[in-house]
């Protein structure tokens, strides 16, 4: 400050703490599991694992599609929950990992899209409690007011899009 000159103040952002939002979506039925969680570490993995697990206690083989985020992995629901423990879980999925350049394709992703929109808009949310009561909320009135989601990407479109004929796949028995 100097005489003659106006008083000058400053902002300065000061960053409390990070959380995560674990998008959980099953496509074909629209339901999801998706929910605020302190951070993303194994055994918060482990947790969404187990989620997913219970609500679909009937289900033999359940067909997990994900990233390759270095905690999405065997090793880290060992840590977590012990060798044995692990197994039976682990046993219950069939794990197909997104291309690496290709999160596109993740419908997660798009659930986390419209969560930022439709949830959270532009606004910080100050503590976990109030951002797990805010995703809660809007996950109970989507699932209720939100559809199937449609694929139309096909076969035919990632030959297309990867430029690559030598794709062979198998259809789902499901």
């Amino acid at each position: 400050m100097r005489a003659g000159r106006p008083r000058r103040s400053d902002y300065e952002y000061v960053r409390e703490a990070t959380a995560n939002i674990v998008c959980i979506v099953e496509p074909l039925t629209g339901r999801r599991l998706t929910y605020a969680s302190g951070n993303r570490n194994g055994r918060a993995f482990t947790r969404a694992l187990q989620r997913i697990a219970r609500r679909n206690l009937g289900v033999k083989k359940i067909y997990l599609v994900m990233d390759k985020l270095s905690t999405h992995s065997l090793s880290s629901v060992t840590t977590t929950l012990g060798a044995k423990q692990a197994q039976r879980l682990w046993r219950r999925f069939e794990v197909h990992h997104i291309p690496k350049h290709a999160s596109w394709l993740n419908v997660a992703e798009m659930e986390a899209d419209l969560v930022s929109i439709e949830c959270l808009g532009s606004s910080r949310v100050g503590h976990l409690r109030a951002l797990k009561s805010r995703v809660a909320a809007w996950r109970a009135r989507t699932e209720a007011e939100h559809p199937p989601i449609h694929w139309k990407f096909t076969v035919a479109d990632a030959r297309r899009a990867f430029r690559y004929d030598g794709i062979i796949t198998a259809r789902s028995e499901h």
